[in-house]
Parts: C-alpha cells; sequence; structure tokens
C-alpha cells in the first residue's frame, strides 16, 4: 500500500527529533475516540494555516541529554545549557498564553495536547537571577562572586598598568619583538628579541618556531599574574557552585520540563500532519461508529503529488461500502486503474486510522475497522517453497479464517496462478466465504464466473473501470454497477493482430462467454455515450441557469435605478421643503424681535400676513387650478395604471405608470412621483364645444 512512503513525506515535515520518531513509528488506531482526536488536531492546525495565525512552536532543539543530565543528583550543567532549558520553558509560556478562553473552544483538540500540564513561571525566575541573556553567571549572583570579581578586576587593572609601563620601557631599549606581547600558559608575557631575553629579568615561558623571539614574563607583574591567576580559580569554583545549586533547584521540575519537551514535539509532529495535508489536499472525512467505506472524490496521495509535478491531472474515486453492500468486485482491462483504485482506497483507509487527514471531499463517511487483510503482487517464496498460488490460497486461507464484520480487505487478481476454470471455482468460493462472514472488501479480476456472481450472492456489488476503446486509452474512472469488458479481442485488433489469428483465438473461446464479453462492451461504450450526452445536456442546462442569472441580475439593475431616480427626485423635493422651512424660521424670528422693539404693531401684523399667506403664490396657485379646471373635469372611479389623474395638494396633472400598495407612481411631464391613492382625484379632458 505504499504507507511508508506516506510516513516519509510526513518526516521530512518534523523538525524535531521527538516528532520525526513519532512519524516514523505512526501506526494504526482502533479505537475511534483516538482517532477522531487526531484528526481533529490535524485539522485545526491546518485550520491555523490558511488561516496565517502564528502558533508559538518555534522550538527544535533536542534536549534528552539535558533532562537525563538534570535528572542524576550532583549533576551540573552548563550555563549555555541551561539557556536551552530556558527556551523551552519560555517557548512553553508562550503555547499557555496562546490558548485564552476563546482558542481553548475553538482549538479544542490542539488544547487537549497542554490540558493535563500547566506553566510554571519558577523555572525562568530561577535561570534568570543567576544568568544573564549569553548564559554567564551574573556577578551578583552571590556576594561572595561579586567580591571575588570586583578583585579581580583591581588586579587586571593594576596588571595592565604595569605591564603597559613595562612596555614602554622595553620599547624605548629596543628589545620588543614584532607582535610585542603574547598569552602563555594563561599568563601574560612580553615578546622580546631572543638574543636580549638575558637583558631582561624576568620567568622564561618559551620561544618562538623561529627562536628568534622570546616570551618572558617580566619580574614586576609575577606577584601580580599569580594573585590574578589566584582570583580566576576562586572565581571558577564560585561559578560551578552556583550552578550546581541551580542544578539541583531545577531537579524539582525534571518531569515538568521532561513533559513540555514532549509537548513541543507532539506539536512538532502535528504541524506535519497538518502541512502533508496541505501538500495532499487531506480533510476531515465524517468518522462513523460503523464498519463503512463511502469515498466523495478520493485521491490516491502519493499519485497526485506525482501527477502534479508531471502536469498531469488525477481521477478521483467515488464508492461506497456498506452493511448491504460490503464487497466490490472490480473488473476491466489490464492497465484501467483497477490496482490503483484498490490502492487508493486501502491507503486512505490506512492514513485515516493513522491518524492523518486524507485527500477526499469532507462530505466522505469512514468508520474503523478492527483488522486491515491486503494480499496484492506475486507473493511466492523461495525459501518456504511456496509458488504464486500455493501461497495465494495460504493467505485467502487465513483471511477466511480470521475475517469478521469488522475486517476490512483488498485481494488483488483474486485466482490467479492457476489455471482459469479450477482458480475461478475456488476464488468463487472464497468470495461467498468472505461474504456470508460479512466483511468488507475489494477485490480485482479478469474471471468471468465472478462477475456473474456478484449479482447473485448478496452483499457482493460489480464494479468497472471505464476503458476508451476507440483509442483503446484507460479512463482510470470507477463505474460501480456493472462488470467490465477485459477487451481482449479489441485490443489485439486495435494493434493490428493479424484477423485470422484473432477469428481462431474466438473459436476456442466457449461461444456464452464470448458474447457476455461482448455484451459488457457493448454496454460499457453505450453507457460512456450516455454519461458523454448527459455532461452536454448538463452544460447546456448550466449555460441556461447562467444567462437566466444575467438577466435576473440586468432586470434587478433597471429596478434599481429607476427606484433610486423616483428617491433623487424625493430627496430633491425633501431638500427645498427644508430650505424654504429654514428661511421661514429666519424671517419669523426677525418679525418677533420687530413686534418687541417697534411700536407701529400694524406694520407688523402686515409683514407677517404677507410671509404667511404669500397672497401672491395664492394667487399663481388659484390660476393654476383655474387652467386644470377649464382643460380637465373630476369623475368618479378606482384609480388604474394608465389613468390622467390630479394631485390634491399642487393641482397637477399627470399619468399613474405603477401602483404599489396605497401609492401610485404619478408621471408629471417627465418626472415620476410617488403619491398616496387618497391624495389623488381621477380626471378626464373635457371635450370641446363646436
Amino acid at each position: 500500500m505504499e504507507f511508508d512512503k506516506v510516513k516519509g513525506l510526513l518526516q521530512e515535515h518534523c523538525k524535531t527529533e521527538l516528532g520525526k520518531q513519532m512519524a516514523g513509528e505512526l501506526r494504526l488506531h482502533t479505537h475511534i475516540d483516538y482517532v477522531r482526536t487526531a484528526l481533529q488536531q490535524a485539522h485545526e492546525y491546518k485550520q491555523l494555516i490558511l488561516l496565517q495565525q502564528h502558533f508559538p512552536n518555534d522550538f527544535v532543539l533536542n534536549l534528552r541529554r539535558e533532562l537525563r543530565l538534570l535528572e542524576i543528583q550532583g549533576s551540573v550543567l552548563t550555563g549555555e545549557q541551561f539557556m536551552q532549558l530556558r527556551k523551552l520553558a519560555d517557548n512553553m509560556s508562550s503555547i499557555a498564553r496562546f490558548f485564552d478562553a476563546d482558542r481553548k473552544v475553538t482549538y479544542a483538540g490542539l488544547y487537549e495536547v497542554i490540558a493535563k500540564t500547566y506553566y510554571e513561571k519558577k523555572i525562568i525566575s530561577l535561570i534568570d537571577e543567576v544568568l544573564d541573556e549569553a548564559g554567564q553567571v551574573r556577578d551578583n549572583a552571590t556576594p561572595e562572586l561579586a567580591k571575588i570579581r570586583m578583585s579581580l578586576f583591581r588586579k587586571r587593572t593594576e596588571l595592565r598598568r604595569v605591564f603597559d609601563r613595562i612596555l614602554g620601557k622595553l620599547q624605548k631599549q629596543g628589545y620588543l619583538a614584532d607582535i610585542e606581547e603574547s598569552f602563555l600558559n594563561g599568563r601574560r608575557v612580553v615578546a622580546i628579541f631572543a638574543e636580549q631575553k638575558r637583558m631582561v629579568k624576568g620567568i622564561l615561558h618559551g620561544e618562538s618556531d623561529t627562536r628568534r623571539t622570546a616570551f618572558l614574563e617580566p619580574e614586576e607583574t609575577i606577584q601580580l599574574n599569580n594573585e590574578v591567576f589566584s582570583l580566576e580559580r576562586d572565581e571558577q569554583r564560585e561559578v560551578y557552585k552556583i550552578l550546581r545549586t541551580l542544578t539541583a533547584q531545577l531537579q524539582q521540575y525534571h518531569s515538568l520540563l521532561e513533559g513540555y519537551h514532549d509537548i513541543l514535539g507532539i506539536f512538532d509532529f502535528i504541524r506535519a500532519k497538518a502541512r502533508l495535508a496541505l501538500d495532499i489536499n487531506g480533510n476531515y472525512p465524517t468518522l462513523v461508529p460503523h464498519a463503512q467505506v463511502h469515498l466523495v472524490e478520493a485521491y490516491h496521495p502519493l499519485l497526485l503529488l506525482y501527477n502534479r509535478k508531471q502536469g498531469k491531472p488525477t481521477i478521483p474515486v467515488n464508492m461506497s461500502l456498506d452493511k448491504d453492500h460490503h464487497i466490490l468486485v472490480i473488473s476491466g482491462p489490464n492497465a484501467g486503474g483497477k490496482t490503483v483504485t484498490l490502492k487508493t482506497v486501502g491507503l486512505i483507509q490506512l492514513m485515516l486510522q493513522a491518524g492523518l487527514l486524507v485527500p477526499v471531499h469532507p462530505t466522505s463517511q469512514l468508520g474503523i475497522f478492527r483488522q486491515l487483510m491486503i494480499h496484492i503482487g506475486d507473493t511466492q517464496s523461495l525459501e518456504f517453497e511456496l509458488s504464486t498460488y500455493s501461497s495465494h490460497l495460504k493467505n485467502m486461507k487465513h483471511f477466511m479464517e480470521n475475517a469478521n464484520g469488522k475486517t476490512l480487505f483488498f485481494i488483488d487478481e483474486l485466482g490467479s496462478g492457476s489455471d482459469p476454470n479450477l482458480g475461478g471455482a475456488f476464488a468463487e468460493v472464497i468470495m461467498e466465504e468472505l461474504a456470508r462472514k460479512h466483511a468488507f472488501g475489494i477485490v480485482t479480476t479478469h474471471y468471468l464466473n465472478l462477475k456473474i456472481m456478484a449479482g447473485k450472492v448478496k452483499g457482493i456489488v460489480n464494479a468497472a473501470m471505464a476503458f476508451d476503446e476507440e483509442n483503446l486509452q484507460p479512463m482510470y474512472k470507477l463505474i460501480v454497477g456493472k462488470p467490465g469488458s477485459s477487451y481482449t479481442f479489441s485490443i489485439a485488433q486495435r494493434i493490428g493482430l493479424d484477423q485470422s489469428l484473432i477469428n481462431r483465438a474466438r473459436k476456442l473461446v466457449d461461444e456464452g462467454h464470448f458474447r457476455l464479453d461482448k455484451l459488457l462492451n457493448k454496454a460499457e461504450q453505450d453507457l460512456q455515450k450516455v454519461e458523454s450526452r448527459e455532461k452536454e445536456l448538463q452544460k447546456l442546462l448550466r449555460e441556461n441557469e447562467r444567462l437566466k442569472k444575467e438577466y435576473e441580475v440586468l432586470s434587478d439593475k433597471e429596478r434599481v435605478q429607476q427606484q433610486y431616480n423616483i428617491l433623487k427626485l424625493q430627496n430633491k423635493i425633501r431638500e427645498e421643503e427644508i430650505i424654504y422651512l429654514k428661511d421661514m424660521e429666519r424671517k419669523l424670528k426677525q418679525i418677533v424681535a420687530e413686534w418687541k422693539r417697534t411700536d407701529d404693531k400694524q406694520k407688523v401684523i402686515k409683514q407677517a400676513e404677507a410671509l404667511l399667506f404669500r397672497r401672491k403664490e395664492k394667487a399663481i396657485n388659484e390660476k393654476i387650478q383655474k387652467k386644470v379646471q377649464d382643460k380637465f373635469e373630476e369623475i368618479k372611479g378606482d384609480i388604474k395604471i394608465g389613468d390622467r389623474v390630479k394631485i390634491k395638494v399642487n393641482n397637477q396633472v399627470g399619468t399613474v405608470t405603477a401602483l404599489r400598495n396605497k401609492n401610485a407612481i404619478v408621471q408629471v411631464g417627465n418626472i415620476p412621483i410617488t403619491v398616496k391613492i387618497n391624495d389623488l382625484v381621477l380626471v378626464r379632458e373635457k371635450q370641446k364645444v363646436e
């Protein structure tokens, strides 16, 4: 089934040693709750990646050695090792902060990984009290270390001043070599010409390879060097003591740190599963508690990746196995895709029960099987002196003895390797026994008797791989419900084999057998034609639906535009009314103010009357009303679309273009106006008297 190749792809996405180990040791599970949790975790991490949300599992160091050392009493970790443990704890802190109240619910599967642990702040606090960012012990880690380092600083400063003075003196005397000074045996020395070494008092520590330069510790710095060396030893002892104390303090958190290390490895493994799912279009199908395989648009993951690199399409598999139809017999020509289809179903089931997202449509439904039995390829054994057929029968014996309703089996070329008639008979018996035990499975075969029995034995269903007879090309499409032809004679004719040889071969075949294969051939080609015409019809229906939607969109746009124009006009009228009312308010305020100021009240009353009653406008309205009365007369009746009506408010006459509940759209000139029906009067033109 090439499950090992899937594990290899998974390992490539792992960054931590634990993650790679988990991928390499990936195994199948038969407990549905475990499988559901594993799938949910991979699915949630995949969603995080798709949503471009950062999950803080960046720690990739392998700290197994440090953690084992921490467990040993009396052990001492270095500053660098402590800083690595600090990074581990800090990464765990980031993960704990990531799971706020909302994310604990949204990503419940991922949260379950850390649900039983906790983050301990004291770990980082203990390390930070002793070490700085570079992993060096701080000066104030203990009072004794602070005292030693202060003394060491002073002695080194004094030593540097004395040494610089000596260098200046020797320089003037011309004794110094080109490099001037160096460090030997942990002590600061001057480099002088070898012939001058007896001219300078001190301890000779060595000479250069050419023996032209001697390295001498001046007499004046010997005591200072001794004191510095002694203080450095004191500093080392105090640092060792501090690190030993810190190691002992952290030993109480050993189990917690080891748990952190495992958690980060688990999250790395989950991330790898999510990355693999993105590569192969893996999804989270529906898990069912009973034995079932319902695949929608299922792809072989390895074939999908290969075809993607080659720029080729991959044909998905759609099939179902349930309690009523639990064995699928796939027939068809060689190289038609039978084995690939069988391996697609098998590998997807293996991946699912290993907790990996699988390349199927999310509406697919898959159950959990207790046993997976696989028999594919040539299984002859030289070691046990078994022929292909002997080995085949041995495996079939195991299948029949151990299969049950929780078994999913895969048999490629059932009955092959023996006499067709005898092998076919045994194959039929094997199929009947597996069907009787309610086992689920897929079988590929060329045997005609197995194609026939599939329609007779309860639970067994025929399926065929589609084949393009005209072009002699497999279509790699599974058709469930009918057996397939082997296209033996068709392929022979298409490749140009002599017709006389084909005819001789036909005579050697049982006539009924030949007619049945030919009938299957014709039925399959007719079905392909029907499917082709159905596709064309569906294409036309989709085109018709598209045109319908386009028309509806255009119609809606036109309707919206009309409504927009009406609202625009109404808003314009409202704006004019608001301007008018504001102007009226301003003028009335002026009149009130004038009333308070002046004694000529009569004058103010005339101004108010002129403003409120607008005699001039009143006269104009009366003129318009008279004009309308001269031309139109009011009549009784219900208002309908197309009627001439008069608007009571302004005496304007228009035509009704639409009725909407209690409102009407009246076209007055080029302007449509929405008016309540109660504010309209039905009119008609007066007839001219000759």
